[in-house]
């Protein structure tokens, strides 16, 4: 048996004759015990709030979107159209045109985007699915809108008011002076059939129309979108279909996934999480001094031993091995203790919903293997660290 680790371990399970020591040693167990435990609860909440931030813009994005490096808007030809069906790993894609516009309700008005959305737009995104609040999505080819909750808080606008019109204003394209209201915007009624809620910028966002509508209130042609939207199957080879689409539209296009479609938002999260886990290694880091000092009393304590073993031929570099590996056994034991009871806090909150942020919605958490090999290799890493520079302590001086 490996000599040092031996003598390690008999240090480790066995007490000290003095009782200071035993409960430094437990105060520096428990230290990283629940050092490992809070740090696996804390990056468990904030995986689960960042995918339960996501779930809204997941819920609207698509999984890949098409616009135009030039411009606002684009041709896509019956070609291409037929091109974007045979590539391998498209589920549906949808084509949209997107545009700022004025709208008018009972004396309010509101500045935001009118989308039209074609047929595929329910196959592409679930937003008509899954998070209409109120009434039903529209209905192609005619004058149905669907609006976000907010803009219908702004204006006061409720679904099938026929007292009073729903109006947009779409600026006309052209030069000269404009001398009339006529000459300036394009005008039309439109018919609220459903409000959808997502998020609260989302729903101050977008109003849905139908795609020939939005294209002959822009003065655009059938074949001119603003952008495409598309739907992967599940395992499909993002990098290849975007590869492809390259092709097809001669790399004039710009092709986003879902993260570089909400860059800002990924790029926050991210460093939200890397602020948290570096707080909390801080934290573990100021737990392991106590480490630090329950070895150092340790080898005062075995001081007579260390003498006795040195006499016998110990070298001093394996006399400095027993309390290193005495330590780094400690951490291991603390972080596996410590993830064992993180990870059952975890599973009760998801099983059980023990804390909720309302009534209805616990608070979101998220197990993660990802999560148990960062904490366990952070706390070993520290443990480590902590155990060499107790260890080094251990000199030909104090045995002589």
């Amino acid at each position: 048996m490996n000599f040092p680790l031996y003598i390690a371990k008999r240090y480790l399970f066995s007490k000290s004759n003095n009782n200071a020591i035993n409960i430094i040693t437990g105060i520096a167990s428990l230290g990283i015990i629940v050092g490992a435990m809070a740090l696996f609860v804390v990056l468990s909440v904030f995986s689960g709030l960042r995918d339960f931030s996501l779930s809204f813009s997941n819920d609207f994005d698509p999984d890949l979107k098409v616009n135009t490096i030039l411009g606002k808007t684009f041709f896509i030809s019956p070609n291409q159209e037929n091109q974007l069906k045979q590539i391998d790993g498209i589920a549906s894609y949808s084509k949209v045109v997107e545009e700022r516009v004025l709208f008018f309700f009972n004396g309010k008005e509101v500045v935001t985007y009118l989308k039209g959305v074609d047929a595929n737009f329910t196959k592409t995104n679930i937003l008509s699915q899954k998070n209409i609040f109120n009434g039903q999505w529209l209905k192609p080819n005619t004058f149905q809108v669907v609006v976000g909750y907010g803009i219908s808080q702004k204006l006061s606008l409720g679904l099938f008011d026929f007292n009073n019109p729903f109006e947009v204003y779409v600026p006309r394209k052209g030069k000269g002076v404009i001398e009339s209201e006529e000459e300036a915007f394009y005008k039309s009624n439109l018919i609220p059939v459903g409000i959808y809620a997502i998020s609260e910028d989302l729903d101050s966002k977008f109003v849905f129309c139908d795609l020939p509508l939005a294209q002959d209130l822009l003065e655009l042609k059938p074949n001119e979108v603003s952008g495409i939207e598309i739907k992967t199957k599940n395992n499909a080879d993002e990098s290849a279909i975007i590869e492809k689409l390259n092709l097809i539209f001669q790399n004039k296009v710009a092709i986003k996934n879902r993260a570089q479609q909400n860059a800002t938002l990924y790029k926050m999260l991210n460093t939200e999480n890397i602020a948290v886990y570096l707080i909390f290694t801080l934290v573990i880091i100021i737990a392991l001094f106590n480490l630090i000092g329950a070895l150092i009393m340790m080898i005062l304590d075995k001081k007579s031993n260390l003498k006795t073993l040195f006499n016998l031929g110990s070298e001093i570099k394996d006399l400095k091995k027993i309390f290193l590996l005495q330590g780094s056994l400690l951490s291991v034991l603390g972080g596996i203790i410590g993830l064992v009871l993180g990870i059952g806090i975890v599973l009760l909150q998801q099983q059980f919903k023990l804390v909720m942020i309302t009534e209805s919605l616990a608070y979101p958490v998220v197990f993660s293997f990802q999560n148990v090999v960062l904490v366990f290799a952070t706390i070993v890493a520290l443990g480590v660290v902590s155990s060499w520079i107790a260890s080094s302590r251990v000199t030909k001086k104090l045995v002589d």
